[in-house]
């Protein structure tokens, strides 16, 4: 499966400036942490946690999120912006990844209206329209969880990146799903510190520390957070079939993962690779498109749990 949908035509350029800021942060912070460690230490914490820009509407976007019923609970301490297509019945949750937002999944909707499902999503804390500052993974649970109360049980879940592993750790936690349709999933959220230090070269010092941060900060509630975000542990914790979707040409997330996954989840696991998409042009792709909602319009609607 190939294609070149997706993403503007300049994001290539856009790539390459990333690229080069991301290097240059790398190089400012590798050169702080030589003499104040802790101060590059806390700087490095603070842009892994923080997005430094939000997703935009895209032009191709614009009609299916001006027409989406919205709502904006407060969940967690935090008010969430939810888009709704549809009157409720037999929901299908869309969650998006970092730096991205709900409407990334505007060439679902119209599939799921046609097949008589109702889409949902929002966009997660400091992403989209939603106030805030950041989000986590363990928001995206509760997020997910207050839906299901107010919709039941899901007939689908779909995820991309960060998504993704928001849609594992929930199918883990209580939340109930016919299927699972991952895009670009990791297996592990340890994957999310790693490629972070990767991209602006941080050395292994400001590497571990980040992780450190991360793991007794971020998550000091919660005793192991690497074990507990591990997509490939407990896999009998979740019941629903699931395709897993990835590009094998996957910048940020290598198709090794996608891999990881299936061995993980065995015969109760599709593997659907495509090519030269990249981990955010594959979502935009008609043919991924396709393939997530025949997937879904597979599952009977009401089967029991």
């Amino acid at each position: 499966m190939t294609g070149h949908g997706g993403e503007p035509s300049d994001a290539p350029v856009g790539a390459a400036r990333t690229s080069r800021g991301a290097a240059l942060v790398g190089a400012a912070l590798n050169g702080l942490a030589r003499p104040a460690p802790g101060l590059a230490g806390r700087a490095a914490y603070g842009l892994f946690c923080h997005p430094l820009r939000r997703g935009k509407v895209l032009p191709r976007e614009r009609d299916v999120h001006e027409r989406a019923v919205t709502a904006e609970p407060t969940v967690a301490g935090k008010r969430v912006r939810v888009y709704r297509w549809g009157s409720g019945a037999h929901p299908v949750l869309m969650l998006h990844g970092w730096r991205s937002r709900a409407s990334r999944y505007a060439a679902f909707v119209p599939r799921l209206e046609e097949l008589g499902l109702t889409a949902l999503s929002f966009d997660a804390p400091g992403h989209g329209d939603s106030p805030g500052r950041s989000t986590t993974i363990l928001e995206y649970r509760e997020i997910t969880r207050r839906l299901q109360q107010e919709y039941g049980d899901f007939h689908a879940v779909i995820g991309h990146s960060l998504g993704a592993a928001g849609a594992f750790l929930a199918l883990r936690g209580g939340v109930r799903a016919e299927r699972l349709v991952t895009v670009s999933a990791m297996r592990d959220f340890g994957h999310f510190p790693d490629e972070f230090a990767r991209m602006l070269g941080l050395g292994g010092g400001l590497h571990a520390d980040l992780r450190h941060r991360i793991a007794h900060r971020l998550f000091a509630a919660v005793e192991d957070p690497w074990d507990l975000f591990d997509a490939t542990g407990r896999p009998h914790e979740i019941k629903a079939p699931m395709r897993i979707l990835h590009d094998t040409d996957d910048e940020m997330v290598p198709v090794a993962h996608a891999h990881a996954l299936k061995a993980a989840y065995g015969d109760q696991a599709e593997l659907v690779l495509t090519r030269g998409l990249g981990h955010r042009k594959v979502l935009g792709e008609p043919a991924v498109v396709e393939s997530a909602l025949d997937f879904i319009a597979s599952s009977p609607r009401g089967t029991p749990f």
